[in-house]
C-alpha cells in the first residue's frame, strides 16, 4: 500500500488550496435567497479585475474552458462567417476544430508545434482581408500541449496596423490567473478561462469576459443556442443571480481563490509563476535535455513540455513516474504523443512543492536509462530558487541589480 500524497503537477487540474476546499465544503444552500446578490455581484466584479477590466463583463457559466470557446463562437458570430486562427499545438488545433464543426469559414495558418502565434501570417492576413469578411481572429495566449506562451499584445498592434475591425477571442485557459493579462490594454473582446488551472479549483466553470463590442455583436448575431445565451446570464447576473441552477460550492470557492490571488498581488502571482517556472528549466537545461518550446521568447511560465531522447517513449516515462514515485505528469498530446512530457507548476505552488516533482522526474529520468548526472537538474533549481529567495531579502535598491543577475527574463 502506499503512502502519503500523490504529486499532480499536470497543467490542469492544480492543487486546489485547503481554505478554498473548505469553502467548497458547504451544505446546499437557496440559489434564490434573498441575500444572494450580496455574495454574487462583488465575485463577478473582482473576477473581472483578474483579467484587468474595468468594462468587461465577466460570465460564469457551468462547464469547462471548451463551453467557454463555444459560448464565444455561439453568441458573436453569425452562420458561415470567416474567422482567423493558427494552430501549434493540441488546444489551438480543437479550437480550429470546433469553428469548422461549427460552420464557420476557417482561415487556419498552421504553425510548427513549439512555436507560438505568427503573428506577422496574422498580419498579411488582415492586411489582404480589405473587405472585413474575417470576423473574429482567435488567439491562444498558452498552449498548453507545447508549453508555448504568446504575446497577445502583438496580435491587437497587428490588428490596429491595419484597422481591421474584427473581433479578438483569446483562450487563456492555462494563463489568467498565472501569466499577466490585459484585457483592456490589448481590447480583446472575449477572453475565456476555467477554474481548474490559476483559479485553483475544481473543473466544472467555464470563466469569460465579454466587451462592450462582444456584447453588442451578442445581440445580432443569428447562431442557435440557449444554456449558452450571454443575454440570458446578463440579465440574472444584474439582479445578482442566474438563469439556472448555478455550482454554488464552486462559486463559494471561487470568492476564496480570487482572495487569494488579490491578497497575494497579481503582478506577485506573475512573478512567482515566471520564478516557478524558470528554476524548472534550469533543471531540464542540466538534464540536458530540449524543451518542446522552440525560442525563450515563447516560453511558458505555467507548463513546461519536455522532448526524451528517441530510445524513450514519453508515455511509458510517466507511467513509470507515476506508479513507482506518486508523480503525475502531463503526457504529450497530438503530434508530440510520445515523445513529450509536461511539468505544470502553476496555481498553489511554491519552491519545495515543485523541487518534490523535480526530484521524482529526475529518478524517472534515470530509471528509463538517460544518461544525466544525479542531482543535477534538482540541484540547479535548488541554486536557482535559493539566490532569487535571497534577491527578495535584499533591499530595494539592490533587487533590481539581482534580479538581472538571476536572469529573469
Amino acid at each position: 500500500m502506499l503512502t502519503g500524497q500523490k504529486g499532480l503537477f499536470v497543467p490542469g487540474p492544480t492543487n486546489i488550496p485547503h481554505d478554498v476546499q473548505r469553502a467548497m465544503n458547504i451544505s446546499m444552500e437557496d440559489h434564490r435567497a434573498p441575500d444572494l446578490p450580496d455574495f454574487i455581484l462583488p465575485l463577478l466584479a473582482d473576477v473581472a479585475k483578474v483579467f484587468k477590466t474595468t468594462s468587461g463583463q465577466a460570465l460564469l457559466f457551468p462547464g469547462s474552458g471548451t463551453a467557454g470557446w463555444e459560448a464565444a463562437l455561439t453568441n458573436t458570430l453569425n452562420p458561415g462567417d470567416k474567422v482567423l486562427i493558427s494552430t501549434f499545438g493540441q488546444f489551438s488545433h480543437l479550437w480550429a476544430d470546433m469553428c469548422q464543426r461549427m460552420g464557420f469559414e476557417v482561415v487556419c495558418i498552421e504553425a510548427a508545434w513549439g512555436e507560438g502565434i505568427p503573428v506577422a501570417g496574422y498580419a498579411q492576413a488582415l492586411a489582404d482581408d480589405k473587405s472585413h469578411t474575417i470576423k473574429a481572429v482567435l488567439a491562444t495566449h498558452n498552449e498548453t500541449a507545447t508549453g508555448v506562451s504568446s504575446d497577445i499584445g502583438e496580435v491587437r498592434e497587428a490588428m490596429d496596423a491595419v484597422n481591421h475591425p474584427a473581433m479578438l477571442f483569446v483562450d487563456g485557459v492555462s494563463s489568467i490567473g498565472s501569466i499577466d493579462f490585459r484585457m483592456d490594454q490589448w481590447k480583446v473582446d472575449i477572453a475565456v478561462s476555467g477554474s481548474q488551472k490559476g483559479f485553483m479549483l475544481p473543473a466544472g466553470l467555464a470563466i469569460l469576459c465579454v466587451s462592450e463590442k462582444a456584447t453588442e455583436a451578442s445581440r445580432h448575431s443569428k447562431m442557435h443556442r440557449c444554456y449558452f445565451d450571454f443575454a440570458d446570464m446578463a440579465k440574472l447576473n444584474e439582479q445578482g443571480y442566474f438563469p439556472y441552477t448555478p455550482p454554488m460550492p464552486l462559486l463559494r470557492g471561487l470568492r476564496v481563490a480570487i482572495d487569494r490571488l488579490m491578497e497575494e498581488g497579481l503582478d506577485n502571482v506573475f512573478a512567482r509563476h515566471h520564478r516557478l517556472a524558470e528554476g524548472t528549466r534550469q533543471a531540464v537545461a542540466a538534464w540536458g535535455l530540449p524543451l518542446c518550446a522552440k525560442k525563450p521568447e515563447w516560453y511558458s511560465d505555467t507548463v513546461t513540455a519536455i522532448c526524451v531522447p528517441e530510445h524513450v517513449n514519453s508515455s511509458a516515462l510517466i507511467k513509470h513516474a507515476y506508479s513507482q514515485y506518486q508523480l503525475s505528469l502531463g503526457a504529450g498530446l497530438g503530434q508530440v504523443a510520445g515523445r513529450v512530457f509536461r511539468i505544470g507548476h502553476l496555481g498553489d505552488l511554491n519552491e519545495l512543492m515543485l523541487l518534490s516533482a523535480l526530484g521524482g522526474v529526475e529518478m524517472s529520468l534515470l530509471n528509463a536509462g538517460i544518461d544525466i548526472e544525479p542531482g543535477k537538474g534538482v540541484g540547479a533549481a535548488i541554486e536557482f530558487y535559493r539566490q532569487a529567495a535571497q534577491a527578495s531579502d535584499q533591499p530595494v535598491e539592490n533587487k533590481q541589480q539581482n534580479a538581472e543577475k538571476l536572469a529573469f527574463a
